[in-house]
């Protein structure tokens, strides 16, 4: 008998979520949670993780919500 292999290691991880489309990245944390409400129609402060990237397709910008703030992590390139 085999294991089945997941990609998702745990089940215990956040969900995460794409968003597709470039995102002018001079938007904060509030600006995208704005977006993550109107644009995915859910509350940014549900504990998913939500990435926006920009035109370019270079760099990334992680919206997440813990210990009562929102965060942005951003990757550069």
């Amino acid at each position: 008998m085999t294991r089945a292999r997941y990609l998702r290691p745990s089940l215990d991880l956040p969900e995460i979520y794409l968003y597709r489309q470039p995102v002018d990245f001079r938007k904060q944390a509030f600006g995208l949670a704005a977006m993550v409400e109107q644009e995915f129609g859910r509350s940014p402060f549900d504990g998913a993780r939500y990435a926006f990237t920009n035109r370019y397709r270079n760099r990334i910008k992680c919206l997440m919500w813990g210990n009562g703030s929102v965060y942005l992590l951003k990757m550069p390139p």
